[in-house]
């Protein structure tokens, strides 16, 4: 058995799966860097694993929280389904050793970068779903996911609205937003936002959606601020 080979069948036990048609397997943990072509990549099965993912976490919180209303399910649904947890769950099962990089990421430190390993989390996720199908893959979210829902400590409000109800109650004018930047490629952007404050020193959030970005810059004020611990931000 090849050292590869080898490597891969530890990961299928530490996933829980093991699969019928390893190539799925060996997609999912292939960076665009390693092959220099998308298409060759995970960054497909990402995108299916992050629908597999949002769909079996919403069932979870639904059932979860039965008193809970719209807002406060898709609060906890994002906190769940935000690349910082996917990283989290990548770490605990050490998909960073397994990844493949071009030399160039590997030796930027890739196997340890929060989003490439968020983008593998999902494009898994999708590999199980089509190596065994929807149930099997949604086994393998609940496993992983289901104690991080129960113990998740965040706010349940959203920031945007948490910040510009603290500034009113100061007597302060509601924040606005601005796009600084954005970057990467179509299917994967970037966006850098400010969050402007009258009277106040504003902040940067950066995300792969605006309304992510600003949520990011009215959290990076209110963690400032004192109003949201670290361990609320991270929830």
């Amino acid at each position: 058995m090849s050292d590869r080979s080898s490597t891969l069948g530890a990961l299928e036990a530490r996933i829980g799966h093991r699969f019928a048609d390893r190539a799925l397997l060996e997609l999912a943990l292939t960076h665009t860097s390693a092959v220099g072509n998308a298409a060759e990549s995970y960054q497909r099965m990402e995108f299916l694993g992050d629908r597999v993912l949002a769909l079996t976490v919403a069932g979870m919180v639904y059932r979860a929280y039965p008193q809970a209303d719209e807002g406060e399910l898709a609060r906890r649904l994002n906190a769940l389904v935000k690349r910082e947890t996917c990283a989290e769950v990548a770490r605990d099962l050490n998909l960073g050793e397994v990844v493949r990089l071009g030399s160039g990421e590997a030796q930027s430190g890739g196997r340890s970068k929060t989003a490439i390993l968020g983008d593998i989390a999902e494009a898994l996720i999708a590999a199980i779903h089509l190596d065994a199908g929807f149930e099997t893959a949604a086994a393998f979210v609940e496993r992983h996911w289901q104690e991080r829902m129960i113990s998740a400590r965040g706010p349940l409000r959203d920031a945007k609205t948490t910040l510009q109800e603290w500034l009113q109650g100061r007597g302060l004018a509601a924040p606005t937003y601005r796009q600084v930047s954005r970057s990467g490629p179509d299917h994967d952007p970037l966006f850098t936002i400010s969050v402007d404050i009258a009277g106040l020193e504003g902040a940067l959030g950066t995300g792969r959606s605006k309304r992510e970005a600003e949520q990011n810059a009215a959290t990076s004020v209110l963690a400032r601020e004192g109003l949201w611990k670290d361990a609320d931000v991270r929830g």
